[in-house]
């Protein structure tokens, strides 16, 4: 029997080792290739996948580096816009004091000018009155002078004497 075991084991040895061989050279043929190509694809799948991810990665930091750039600019174009601006609220402003000193002294030079003519009218009125009185006064002490025979030959005299004498 233990012949027969050995032999059993041996032909069952055989026939497993040939079925074995049998189901590799199958497998070889028919199934190996397809799985191949399935692990090579897979493969394949995933390294493109892996660079499509690096790509995008770059990409990702080049948009980045873009942005930063662009919001520099900005930044930048915004600083010299509000330096623009300062600059022409100083300017409007000197212009505004400018033309504010400018209408100031005008205006004193018209209210110089309206006292000066004020002044002179005032004056001009004051000499009318002065003369005005002088007459008035005149004409009394002239009547009164000339109301007495004596005292109007006695002015005519006097006034005689003095026309002599220049």
């Amino acid at each position: 029997m233990m012949k027969l075991l050995e032999d059993f084991s041996l032909g069952l040895f055989f026939w497993q080792t040939l079925l074995f061989v049998l189901l590799l050279l199958l497998l070889k043929k028919y199934a190996w290739k397809p799985i191949l190509n399935a692990v090579n694809e897979r493969e394949e799948g995933i390294k493109n996948a892996l660079d499509s991810a690096e790509n995008a990665k770059r990409e990702m930091e080049n948009l980045q580096a873009d942005n930063e750039k662009l919001l520099q600019e900005a930044r930048l174009e915004r600083e010299a816009m509000l330096k623009e601006a300062r600059e022409l609220k100083n300017k409007m402003i000197e212009d505004a004091k400018g033309e504010a000193s400018a209408q100031a002294s005008k205006i004193i030079e018209q209210a110089q000018a309206a006292i000066a003519s004020e002044k002179q009218a005032a004056i001009s009125d004051l000499k009318a009155q002065v003369a005005n009185l002088s007459v008035e006064i005149a004409e009394k002490v002239v009547k009164d002078e000339l109301s007495n025979k004596d005292k109007q030959l006695k002015l005519v005299e006097t006034m005689l004497g003095e026309a002599k004498l220049n």
